[in-house]
């Protein structure tokens, strides 16, 4: 009986440690002109991915425009509600979870954090036009019963002018969808959003700076992680909340650690091995951690053979070392 008692107790504490490591293991599987096939999610198998981030996008002619253009036909194929339907069915085909996350792109690239109307009458019809595009794939991820569905993507002047806007479109995204809820503020204001109680994870597109290095050590970018980290578990505690990395992700370049939400293309010098110690360094701070869901490697595109390389100097891990480190990394975690 004694013996039989001591199996029974090692035995739950086992599974207790397993459900404590297991994690969101995603990637953002970028929206491509053509649909999906079984050949673009076989990479993503491949790498122990356990989740997708599904991004169909709305488009602004500028910042201050108040319609957010979305599911034309002008648009690529992922990036409309067709698209992003046959993309996800065909990744929970392969046991792949989902997040639905309709983006925003402004003209010429600008940053979606500095959208701002001009009048009560912009911000009324801009509303309007927004929450038209998140309740079109809210619905669209209730019926794939989609795991998890992002309410928005680093919006933070527009959430800082608008909160009532925003408490009632998230009353409404829920009459629609009974999944999980996150929105992906950006990672130097995460924590100025009043919402988050409302949601269930406190979703951060995790471009902290951490090292000036050229080629930062291990060491040193674990040790720049700890400021923001700390900010981090207090904002989780205080919510009771966990934190989920909407987006993270590292170029492979040259001072990766500096500014890793830098996507320009000039003066930018490769180098493979600094985007594997910065992802390395992430994971070791934080997929270890009981207060941290997961996260969302940026980007994942579905050309996997045409893409990355040991040329390229972008965010994909694609085709370079840096691949199988988040490879080993979801593995332990699946």
């Amino acid at each position: 009986m004694k013996c039989r008692l001591l199996c029974i107790f090692f035995g739950l504490l086992q599974l207790s440690c397993t459900s404590q490591t297991k994690k969101i293991n995603g990637v953002s599987f970028v929206a491509a002109s053509q649909p999906a096939n079984q050949t673009h999610v076989d990479p993503v198998i491949s790498v122990n991915a356990n989740y997708a981030a599904i991004m169909p996008f709305g488009f602004m002619r500028k910042l201050n425009t108040t319609d957010v253009i979305h599911n034309t036909d002008r648009q690529w194929f992922g990036e409309t509600r067709k698209g992003a339907k046959q993309y996800s069915e065909l990744l929970q085909k392969n046991n792949i979870k989902i997040m639905i996350k309709p983006q925003i792109w402004v003209w010429n690239g600008e940053f979606t954090g500095f959208i701002e109307m001009e009048s009560e009458e912009d911000w009324k019809a801009f509303e309007k036009s927004y929450e038209s595009f998140i309740l079109e794939y809210a619905s669209l991820a209730e019926e794939l019963k989609a795991e998890m569905y992002c309410i928005g993507t680093e919006l933070h002047k527009f959430v800082a002018a608008r909160p009532a806007f925003w408490k009632e479109l998230i009353t409404k995204v829920k009459k629609v969808y009974k999944g999980k809820l996150t929105y992906a503020e950006n990672w130097d204001s995460f924590d100025k959003v009043p919402f988050w109680e409302a949601l269930d994870f406190i979703g951060i597109d995790a471009y902290f700076p951490l090292s000036e290095e050229k080629i930062p050590s291990l060491e040193n970018l674990q040790k720049g992680w700890q400021s923001h980290k700390q900010k981090i578990v207090s904002l989780s505690e205080k919510l009771q909340r966990k934190i989920l990395f909407t987006e993270y992700g590292y170029r492979s370049m040259e001072y990766t650690g500096k500014e890793p939400w830098d996507s320009s293309r000039s003066g930018k010098v490769l180098n493979l091995k600094a985007q594997e110690i910065a992802l390395q360094a992430l994971y070791n701070e934080f997929w270890k951690e009981e207060w941290f869901a997961g996260g969302f490697i940026w980007k994942w595109f579905i050309n996997d053979e045409k893409v990355g390389g040991l040329e390229n100097n972008q965010f994909t891990p694609q085709n370079k070392p840096a691949e199988a480190i988040v490879r080993e990394n979801y593995k332990k975690h699946e």
